[in-house]
């Protein structure tokens, strides 16, 4: 398709037990989707815990492991992130998705008693990076970058377009988008936001808002389409590491605007996971950021916007 006089390309595959979808301009007319695969498979060697030959994965079974570019990368950040959100976000909170049931183990619904034990191995303080190597506070820490690092892979493959000259891109892997310049048609990108409901299964089937955007990173965290319903009670995807339970509150969907899409997965998370007025709270704090939420009050949706994007929604 063509717009401005230059090709656009679309290009989809797999990546991060996930699907991607990129669009870039390019006046030479080259396919860059072999490259992108590449780089998409060297970053899952560093930081997947799906692939237990991963960087990530040795860290984990305390082996001897030198750490790399991507590793930092996305490490540093969580441990800014961290600490900035009091904790909300927090990597090495691992130990008890696995508990819950919310990771690649069978799920066994934890006590009390085993939720405190596990709170022991929770905490960015608790683990850091010396001479290349990942000091651990305690060897039973163990790392999960799952909700950092599909912003990462969208911001090194915005990096990569641009480096190769085109600037006019959307990148979105899993739901986590980087955009810059315009469309095929020479305007802003839109991007849908989904209605948060269980009865919702397919992204982009039922959108709530859409916002139109360009030159930022954006993401959206909720719990809507991940829980189970356990004795009659629904046990959601995001858990407080503070407290080793799932949250219980009204907010359903968390979509973050940064410059960069890294920084918008991770707060997102942090939002879900700290609930409404905190999240308010935290975005006036930051006014880097831009963020959308989507609440649950008596039944109906209830949005709320910072200042930053009224001008960026679009009617449905």
């Amino acid at each position: 398709m063509t717009g401005k006089g230059a090709f656009y390309y679309s290009i989809q595959g797999t990546a991060e037990g996930t699907g991607y979808n990129i669009i870039y301009q390019d006046s030479e007319g080259r396919d860059f989707q072999p490259e992108i695969e590449a780089l998409l498979a060297d970053f899952e060697r560093s930081v997947s815990v799906y692939d237990e030959t991963s960087l990530i994965s040795r860290i984990n079974r305390n082996e001897d492991a030198e750490t790399d570019h991507y590793f930092e990368t996305v490490f540093n950040k969580a441990k800014e992130i961290s600490m900035l959100t009091e904790g909300a976000f927090d990597i090495s909170a691992e130990p008890l998705f696995r508990a819950w049931g919310f990771s690649f183990r069978e799920k066994d619904i934890p006590d009390e008693e085993k939720i405190n034990s596990l709170k022991e191995y929770i905490g960015m303080d608790k683990v850091k990076i010396k001479d290349k190597r990942v000091v651990k506070s305690d060897p039973g820490i163990v790392l999960n970058a799952n909700a950092i690092a599909k912003g990462y892979s969208a911001d090194m493959i915005a990096d990569f377009l641009e480096k190769r000259g085109s600037f006019d891109y959307l990148v979105e892997i899993g739901g986590e988008i980087r955009l810059k310049g315009e469309n095929a048609t020479g305007e802003a990108w839109r991007i849908g936001i989904d209605r948060p409901a269980e009865d919702n299964p397919i992204p982009g089937q039922d959108l709530q808002v859409i916002l139109q955007i360009t030159g930022k990173g954006i993401a959206t965290s909720g719990n809507y389409r991940q829980f189970y319903i356990e004795g009659g009670q629904k046990i959601a995807h995001t858990i407080n590491p503070a407290t080793g339970y799932p949250v219980k509150h009204n907010l359903l969907s968390a979509t973050v605007i940064a410059k960069d899409t890294i920084t918008a997965d991770a707060f997102a998370t942090a939002f879900m996971v700290a609930g409404i007025e905190k999240a308010l709270e935290w975005v006036q704090k930051f006014p880097e950021l831009d963020a959308l939420f989507i609440c649950d009050e008596d039944g109906e949706y209830k949005i709320y916007y910072t200042p930053g994007i009224e001008n960026n929604l679009v009617p449905v």
